[in-house]
Formats: structure tokens, C-alpha cells, sequence
């Protein structure tokens, strides 16, 4: 039963990366989709095949200084696909086909920070640079048995660091100080449905995304079931109660936005939080975000028009740093010092923000130098003219 419901929650997770493109979609000027639609799909092709080539050896096999694997096996050569993952009951194959989806969906969520201001080429580059030296490291370092974070203590049970601060931070990084951030010209309509049914395929697959990372039809898994459906619950109606009060008015992008914020802020506590905790923390998670995107960012002019760190980086940074609260070990026994809210002191918390801080200063520093080398290397080949319709993506 392990083997069919980790097979569909590969399968769920694969919905998000088209989900994350129809949602961005629905918020930028028809001119701008075809490529938000083009980058977010390049992802499959781009980050799968890397993850496969070279990924699950980097992340998984081997182990140098917990920072990163071996590249030991590049295309899976010598990897036993059939024999069972870890502690796992599940063949390895599994695993590394449920892993590939999140490679893969990682960079979408963050692409389209620049969306239309840069060539195909650069964004090639970029993702190929940013896997091998941000992203295999961050899960060798969180999620490797034999990773520093992992052995320090940090929890992170479906990607509030790895994931969803990893892409936040990337983003923000990205479009305000290394490359010209995206802003649309004239005012935008958008697309409500658009936005609604990219919403929509977004909490289905992160049904996938949360108790798929249980490994096991199980308690966990189970129990990230339903973190994943109360969280974005109180989120959404956070959101529209705020906007209430301070805008006198309940907008669709409001209530959607408000979903995800709470998706993504219960997914790092997923299955170690019990249910009255994931209410909390959708609320929280969407009482930041909102602050965020409708006040902080405009003091501190800072261009987050997709509101991705908005809200990928602020919830994910949240739910992370909530995990430190109330995670406990009548929800998850391999817990071992519970959070401080739930009596367990002030260790786990403690070991929660040095797992953000350090994950805010690796995912800074490395593509700042990955950027700073590309610009080099490519010069003029990383602004791109108008590319307002897909029969003008081209990698030259």
C-alpha cells in the first residue's frame, strides 16, 4: 500500500509545477504568460533530467563534511533501484522519483521573479548552477541522515527551508539586487479564474508534497493530511478578514493568496505538529505574509510583484521557526526535544532559527555568486528584449 500511495503522491506533487505556472499566470499581463507557462514546463526537462543525471547522487549517496553527497552515480549507475530507501519500506526508485518532483518544482516557484527580463540561455544557466551549488546541498544538509542541519536537529518534514525559503530568498535575491526586477507596464486586470484554478491544482498536489513526505502510508502521513487541509483553512480566512478591515473589501487574489501562505507555512511541521497547532500556524503564516506584502515591502521598496517571497520566504520562514514551537512527539516519536510551546523547551526553537539563519545566508551568498559569474560570462546575453509571445523564446 506504501509503494501505490507514494506513487500518487509523486504524481500529485508533478500537478504543481503546472499549478505554480497557471497561478503566477493569472497575476502578470497577457503578454507575459506564454513565458511564465514556458519557464515553469522548462523545469521538467531542465531540473528532472538534472536530478536524475547527477542530483540524487549529490543529495543522497555518500557524504563530504554533511554538506553534500558524492557524484558516485551520475544517471542512477550503480544505484540499486530496488532495494529499499533508508529506513524506508519503499524501493529506491520511488524515492527518487518522489525527490525529482520537488527539484523540479522548486525553481518553478521562484523563475518567475524574472519572468520576461532575461534569456533563455541565462535561465538555463541559472537553474543548472543553482541545483548543483544551492539545491542538492540544502537536501543533503536537511534531509541526508548524514547532513550537519539534519544531525544539529533541525526539523523540516516537506521543505519549509529546503523548498520554500530556499525559492523566496532566490527570488527576492534575483529581482531586486542582482538582475532587473519584473514589473509589468500599466496596470494589470489579471485573471481571476486563472488564479483560482492554479490555487486550486497548487493544494491538491500539496496533498503529495506534505504526506508523501512521510515515506509510508502511515500516522505521519496521515497527520500532514490534515495540517495540510486546517493551515490554508485559517490562512484563507485570516487573509479576507484582514483585508476586510484594513481595504474594506474581500478579493479572490486575497483568498488565494491567503491559501497558499498557510500551505506553505504548515509544511515544514507538517507531520510533526497536531491539528489545533496547524490552525495557529495558518494564522500566523498569513498574518506575516500579509504584513509583508502590503506594507513592509513597499517601506523597504523592495519588487516582489509575484509576491513570492511574500509568500513562499515569510511563511516558509514562520512555519519553519513554528515547528520550534509546537512540534511534538505524541504527533511524531522521532521528535526528540519537542517544541517550547508544547513543553519541550527551548532547544528545538533554538536549533529552528539557526536552520533558517543559515539557510537565509547560503541560498544569499551562493546565488549572488552564481549571478555575479553568469553576468560575466554571458554579458550581454542575460537581459532579454520584449519576448512577448512564446514564438520568440529562443536561446540565443
Amino acid at each position: 500500500m506504501s509503494i501505490v500511495f507514494m506513487i500518487l503522491a509523486t504524481l500529485l506533487v508533478w500537478v504543481m509545477t503546472p499549478g505554480i505556472a497557471v497561478f503566477y499566470g493569472g497575476f502578470v499581463p497577457k503578454k507575459d504568460i506564454s513565458r511564465i507557462l514556458f519557464d515553469s514546463f522548462l523545469m521538467f526537462g531542465l531540473a528532472g533530467l538534472m536530478w536524475i543525471l547527477i542530483g540524487y547522487s549529490a543529495s543522497f549517496e555518500g557524504d563530504h563534511l554533511g554538506i553534500i553527497g558524492n557524484l558516485n552515480h551520475l544517471f542512477l549507475s550503480g544505484v540499486s533501484l530496488t532495494a529499499l530507501f533508508g529506513q524506508t519500506k519503499l524501493p529506491t526508485a520511488i524515492v527518487i522519483l518522489f525527490q525529482m518532483m520537488f527539484a523540479i518544482l522548486t525553481p518553478a516557484l521562484f523563475i518567475g521573479a524574472i519572468a520576461n527580463r532575461t534569456r533563455i540561455k541565462f535561465v538555463i544557466g541559472f537553474i543548472i548552477l543553482w541545483s548543483l551549488l544551492v539545491y542538492y546541498p540544502l537536501v543533503h544538509m536537511v534531509w541526508s541522515s548524514n547532513g550537519f542541519l539534519a544531525k544539529m536537529g533541525v526539523l523540516d518534514f516537506a521543505g519549509g527551508t529546503v523548498i520554500h525559503i530556499d525559492a523566496g530568498i532566490t527570488a527576492l535575491v534575483l529581482s531586486n539586487f542582482l538582475l532587473k526586477p519584473y514589473k509589468p507596464a500599466g496596470q494589470v486586470r489579471g485573471n481571476s479564474f486563472w488564479i483560482l484554478f492554479g490555487t486550486s491544482l497548487l493544494w491538491i498536489g500539496w496533498y503529495g508534497f506534505n504526506a508523501g513526505s512521510a515515506l509510508a502510508l502511515n500516522a505521519q502521513a496521515i497527520q500532514a493530511f490534515l495540517t495540510t487541509t486546517v493551515a490554508p483553512l485559517s490562512a484563507m480566512l485570516t487573509w479576507i478578514t484582514l483585508e476586510n478591515t484594513y481595504k474594506g473589501k474581500i478579493t479572490l487574489s486575497g483568498i488565494c493568496t491567503g491559501t497558499v501562505c498557510g500551505l506553505v507555512g504548515v509544511t515544514p511541521g507538517a507531520g510533526y505538529v497536531t491539528i489545533a497547532s496547524s490552525f495557529i500556524i495558518g494564522i500566523i503564516s498569513a498574518l506575516g505574509s500579509y504584513y509583508f506584502m502590503n506594507d513592509l515591502k513597499y517601506k523597504l521598496h523592495i519588487n516582489d510583484y509575484l509576491d513570492i517571497f511574500g509568500s513562499h520566504g515569510v511563511s516558509g520562514i514562520i512555519g519553519s521557526l513554528a515547528t520550534g514551537l509546537f512540534a511534538t512527539k505524541t504527533v511524531n516519536p522521532s521528535v526528540i526535544n519537542g517544541g517550547l510551546l508544547v513543553g519541550g523547551g527551548f532547544r528545538l526553537l533554538f536549533v529552528q532559527i539557526l536552520g533558517v539563519l543559515f539557510t537565509i545566508f547560503f541560498v544569499v551568498t551562493l546565488n549572488c555568486l552564481i549571478v555575479t559569474g553568469l553576468k560575466r560570462f554571458m554579458k550581454d546575453d542575460v537581459y532579454s528584449p520584449e519576448m512577448d509571445e512564446l514564438r520568440h523564446i529562443k536561446l540565443t
